[in-house]
């Protein structure tokens, strides 16, 4: 920080916190690191995958790459420029909530399920992606969208919101997960989507596996092997 700045760090830093907005400083710690990601509103989740992918390049972790809830490719755009030379995996109905998944989540109390995420497609999910080719898009309903994938991964994305497909994802993809690979679970700490802590509790208590809650937008959880 520049020394003229100095003295309006905290007063600017108690402003925002006030208004649920909070400065953090950089990773000035690292002088190897570089923020390949560029500039974005959830600085602890892409910097946390920043840290996450040069950890998987230093231990020579093998594997592909996947998203579970997709959207309209905002992270899964950072995945495929974090993974020039892997196969990046999406799955997503590209309509939105599954009925299924909806009436499971009111059943259950999760959440409303009424969210539209229909508004995107796979056309304008691949239009943002650096390297299309590498992108094998499953189209349909997880898991059986997942038939016939006979792969290993070092990072998968879970972003489905819903209890139902999160709990699908981590049984698919745990088993699939190379040793020192990670998942993220977002909305681990969203309450408007309770069914993504369920999901995540129950599975690693099943399997007593462990996992690490972050600070970003969302509370993402993050599993490792």
């Amino acid at each position: 920080m520049h020394a003229n700045l100095k003295p309006l760090y905290q007063p600017v830093a108690r402003f925002l916190a006030s208004r649920k907005l909070h400065l953090s400083k950089s990773l000035q710690f690292d002088s190897s690191f570089k923020q390949e990601l560029g500039y974005n509103l959830d600085f602890v989740r892409y910097t946390t995958l920043e840290l996450c992918y040069k950890e998987l390049i230093r231990n020579n972790v093998k594997g592909n790459v996947a998203e579970l809830g997709v959207y309209k490719g905002e992270f899964a755009k950072r995945l495929n420029q974090l993974f020039p030379g892997r196969k990046l995996y999406l799955f997503d109905t590209f309509e939105g909530f599954h009925q299924n998944d909806i009436s499971a989540e009111k059943q259950n109390h999760f959440s409303s399920g009424e969210q539209d995420f229909s508004d995107t497609s796979v056309e304008l999910v691949l239009g943002k992606m650096k390297y299309p080719k590498n992108c094998i898009v499953k189209k349909g309903y997880f898991p059986g969208s997942a038939a016939g994938v006979d792969d290993r991964f070092c990072f998968v994305s879970l972003d489905a919101d819903l209890y139902e497909p999160l709990l699908s994802g981590l049984q698919f993809f745990y088993p699939r997960l190379e040793n020192k690979g990670y998942i993220f679970v977002h909305d681990f700490n969203n309450d408007l989507y309770k069914g993504a802590r369920q999901a995540v509790v129950e599975f690693c208590s099943l399997n007593n596996i462990s996992y690490l809650p972050i600070p970003d937008g969302c509370g993402t959880a993050i599993i490792t092997k």
